[in-house]
């Protein structure tokens, strides 16, 4: 019976994708490659403009950049291989191939969760204790942020990553899904996942709650300071530098606190591919909009990677 359970848990998987309509198949793959090519060039354009302009060295923007960075990573995981299962027949990920993807996503995604709390941190100390800004933010600083965000996502999916490997798959293969996402593959394990799903919720509350409280707090005192501002102007200017990271924090957080923080018996197929799209595909293509249009600053640096693009080529 082992060696069944283990040849089977081997044998791959099927990805049913968004849709199993054959007519959807094509619209679908262009739909999707569109969304990919431009959260790639939207964000690769925000990290040159990030590192070509001087003015845009500072820690929210080293910040952003990697954030950028995070996120073509994030959704070269997964949707270059759903583009592949939309024009293919058989949509197979092998079970090596699916534990893969799940560690990436996993550690790409919550990488990204960490960066939007560094940058609330980097807000709050810059509205609320600006005379230390340059102590408290220090480019050592910002590079331990950065490296601890790394390597506590990359240990929280390594860890999920080997729990899903101890279970078995002996019935049905067929992931109703177009990602190997931890809930869905859970839901096919013939092995016994209550102790898992308890693992899994604890591990996840304390992986993703954490910067998500951190953002809480942080906001929360930036508030608090904006609200003894006496000018209207004063509250304005303070609020205005935040608008741009509430709007991410919000596509990203609402999404990903809908998919993961409910038990796997209220696990919706339909619902959640909906809510996974969002933060996998369109919060990452929407990312470097939110950030460019809402932003002076980025708007400045873009016009001069944009110009001295015009000059290199003269």
């Amino acid at each position: 019976m082992e060696s069944r359970n283990h040849s089977s848990s081997t044998a791959g998987f099927i990805l049913l994708g968004l849709s199993s309509n054959p007519h959807l198949q094509k619209p679908l793959f262009a739909i999707f490659l569109i969304m990919y090519l431009v959260t790639v060039l939207g964000n690769a354009l925000i990290i040159l403009a990030i590192h070509s302009d001087s003015r845009l060295h500072t820690p929210m923007y080293f910040f952003l950049s990697n954030l950028s960075f995070m996120d073509i990573c994030f959704t070269t995981v997964i949707v270059p291989k759903m583009l592949v299962n939309l024009l293919s027949e058989t949509k197979a990920i092998s079970y090596v191939g699916c534990l893969v993807q799940m560690y990436f996503f996993m550690a790409f995604g919550n990488t990204d969760s960490y960066l939007l709390a560094s940058m609330a941190i980097d807000r709050l100390v810059a509205i609320c204790n600006p005379l230390h800004y340059d102590v408290a933010m220090s480019p050592r600083r910002c590079l331990l942020m950065l490296l601890g965000s790394c390597a506590i996502s990359h240990l929280h999916a390594l860890f999920r990553v080997l729990l899903m490997s101890r279970l078995s798959f002996c019935a049905s293969h067929v992931i109703k899904h177009f990602f190997c996402d931890t809930q869905p593959v859970l839901k096919l394990s013939c092995s016994d996942t209550s102790s898992s799903q308890i693992v899994v919720m604890t591990e996840t509350l304390a992986v993703i709650v954490t910067p998500f409280l951190c953002i809480l707090f942080s906001y929360l005192r930036i508030i608090i300071t904006v609200l003894r501002i006496p000018s209207a102007a004063g509250k304005w200017k303070a609020f205005s530098t935040c608008g741009s990271h509430l709007t991410v924090v919000t596509l990203f957080y609402g999404s990903v606190i809908y998919v993961y923080f409910r038990p796997l018996s209220m696990y919706s197929v339909v619902k959640d591919r909906i809510a996974t799209v969002m933060y996998t595909v369109v919060t990452p293509m929407l990312n470097p909009f939110v950030y460019s249009l809402r932003n002076n600053d980025m708007k400045k640096g873009l016009r001069k990677l944009r110009d001295r693009i015009y000059s290199s080529k003269e």
